[in-house]
């Protein structure tokens, strides 16, 4: 049988060398150097804004009166420039800093972009903040964290959909921007003014005094095991990941780049990967209001339809609904087909069969395969660290270090932590130097918790792949290690399109549980009413019996109580933002499920539930 044909793709990484250190250490690093890049992502702003200045850097749908998305508004190289100068001025003029830097709290806009820009250019940190710490929390107590720890000079809001947070957690010290809109009982300053800031020569001067170690921006984790935490992020973390990019995926310099992208600003996926990519290469970014939710999706498949990129980035349940689209849409296969060179996922692992389902659409369309790019990286590292070597990629598939990154593989009682340094490895947590310390063993290398093994252990330049992270993993009762990672993506990919996420269970218990978290595609799988109670479908019949036989397809291959799935409940409550159980991008938190979900575990154990569902073989 032949091999499958991919549309050509160049990998600027396909070979390491790999060293011993002491025993159970060893270190991997890319064959080739890393090449020079600017001190500061603002030269490449400057740069292009020279260069092609009519170009758009930034385009989004027009908001209509109805609420409805109308035409796209650009936004080219030199308005980006000019309005970013004027902001800087206006921050000059506040006094703002590092100690007093600029909290944006809302959404990816041209806005949001260009406040951005305008604190590099002022070199005044800005702070991306989840949205949903505003709009969905209830206590605010995830953005009140973030503001003690940052203590900004000046918030930013688009309107007052944010202005019941900011009555609630702003002091009166702080200036308020919007966009539109106003809070009661609090002085707004309109961006429109900030925006006309008449530009004096401090604003060169500013320039000049940024450097490789000037603070861009401090971006939070998503809290998985504690509150949130401030990632210092400098231009040569920036600058440096984004060259290491360039080096690895040599298509983003090979022709002009292209993006629809609605990975929120306030990760690093989003902020840092491609927002940084755009800036740095002269590409366009076509922002998408879509997400990859079932009141959303059409809108991104709407710009797809329209607009062609020639690479695309998304998490893997965007992915599955593009997939499923797909299958019927001729005119998104057409386009999103069309010219793009590479898909890439990250965030979670993406199903096999998501993965055959592309393969099929594409090849039905276009003759050939997509390459699907992946890797592995982290807030903490910029965050691209580690990418796939070649276009035959498996789920779970990591690839090789890129360039000026070394890796050290160290044996953690069975398991294999990677661990990171290099010039875009963050020098640390703002204001937290007890985290920064313990984040960092004593060769300077950053400790990521990911665990990794060889792909294939006969050849090391195809590089890793994921086996999880440490502290997801347990023991049962009997002593034996569940692997938490690999066990919960092959739960997924057997029960796709039904499965959005599982949290395993059975920590010093007998055997292993998985709590299961649907996807609405139950709802049509179940026949009732659209608006039926959640509890009810996953209670129906057809839903029952399909699940009854997933859990009889993973005890098939199950080889031992580590990775036998005993037991099985579906949970009609999603995970919440709240309690930390899922971040905004729609990564599962499996500690946090479980410790505020304890009763359920429990009850799962104990045979208490309703509905428990166990292998029949």
């Amino acid at each position: 049988m032949s091999a499958p044909k991919f549309r050509p793709l160049r990998f600027g990484v396909t070979r390491v060398t790999l060293k011993d250190g002491v025993p159970g250490t060893h270190y991997l690093k890319a064959d080739q150097d890393l090449q020079a890049f600017p001190d500061r992502l603002t030269d490449r702003l400057q740069h292009w804004a020279q260069k092609k200045p009519t170009q758009t850097l930034f385009a989004r749908r027009i908001k209509l009166a109805d609420g409805k998305l109308g035409d796209w508004r650009h936004v080219t190289y030199s308005e980006a420039w000019n309005t970013a100068r004027n902001i800087a001025q206006g921050l000059i003029n506040r006094g703002l800093n590092a100690e007093r830097p600029v909290v944006i709290l809302s959404e990816n806009s041209l806005e949001h972009a260009l406040l951005a820009l305008g604190c590099m250019v002022a070199g005044v940190p800005f702070v991306p903040t989840s949205p949903p710490y505003s709009l969905i929390s209830q206590d605010y107590d995830k953005l009140k964290h973030v503001l003690r720890t940052v203590t900004p000079g000046l918030v930013f809001a688009s309107d007052a959909r944010y202005a019941k947070a900011i009555a609630a957690t702003v002091s009166s010290e702080m200036e308020i921007v919007m966009d539109e809109g106003s809070v009661e009982g609090k002085q707004v300053t309109t961006f429109e003014a900030l925006c006309n800031t008449p530009v004096t020569a401090q604003v060169d001067a500013a320039i000049a005094a940024t450097g490789p170690d000037t603070i861009a921006k401090f971006l939070f984790t998503s809290g998985s095991t504690k509150l949130p935490k401030a990632v210092i992020n400098t231009q040569r973390l920036w600058c440096a990941n984004q060259q290491q990019m360039a080096q690895s995926m040599p298509i983003l310099a090979e022709e002009p780049l292209v993006l629809v992208d609605w990975l929120p600003w306030n990760h690093t996926f989003g902020g840092n990967h491609n927002f940084g990519m755009v800036v740095f290469h002269g590409g366009t970014m076509y922002i998408d209001d879509g997400k990859p939710t079932p009141a959303l999706m059409h809108e991104t498949l709407r710009n797809l339809r329209e607009i062609a990129p020639t690479v695309y980035f998304n998490v893997p349940t965007g992915f599955e609904a593009i997939a499923l689209a797909m299958k019927t849409d001729d005119l998104l296969r057409k386009t999103l087909l069309s010219r793009v060179q590479m898909f890439f996922y990250a965030g979670a692992a993406l199903a096999q069969p998501i993965w055959d389902s592309l393969y099929e659409s594409q090849e039905r369309e276009v003759g050939e395969r997509i390459v699907m790019g992946t890797g592995l990286g982290m807030t903490e590292s910029g965050p691209f660290g580690i990418f796939v070597t070649n276009p035959y990629v498996n789920a779970g598939d990591l690839g090789v270090p890129t360039p000026g990154l070394e890796l050290k593989l160290v044996d953690m009682g069975g398991k294999t932590e990677v661990r990171y340094r290099g010039p875009n490895i963050t020098p640390g947590y703002w204001r937290n130097a007890e985290e920064t310390k313990s984040s960092f063993d004593d060769e300077g290398f950053f400790c990521t918790g990911d665990a990794v093994k060889w792909i294939d252990e006969t050849d090391v330049h195809l590089g890793l792949k994921f086996d999880g992270r440490i502290a997801e993993d347990f023991k049962l009762a009997t002593g034996t290690f569940v692997s938490v990672g690999p066990l919960r993506g092959k739960i997924i990919a057997a029960g796709a399109p039904y499965i959005q996420d599982v949290v395993l269970t059975g920590i010093n218990l007998k055997e292993v549980g998985a709590m299961v978290f649907p996807t609405p595609a139950v709802r049509a799988l179940s026949g009732m009413a659209a608006d039926a109670p959640m509890a009810d479908v996953l209670g129906s019949a057809p839903v029952l019996a399909q699940f009854q036989k997933i859990i009889d397809e993973l005890a098939k291959t199950a080889t031992g109580s580590a990775n036998r799935i005993a037991r099985m409940c579906l949970l009609s409550e999603p995970p919440t933002i709240d309690k930390g159980e899922i971040t905004d991008k729609g990564s599962i938190n499996q500690r946090s499920v479980l410790t505020h979900r304890s009763d359920t575990v429990a009850a799962l154990h104990e045979d208490k539930l309703h509905f428990i569902l166990k292998p029949t073989l």
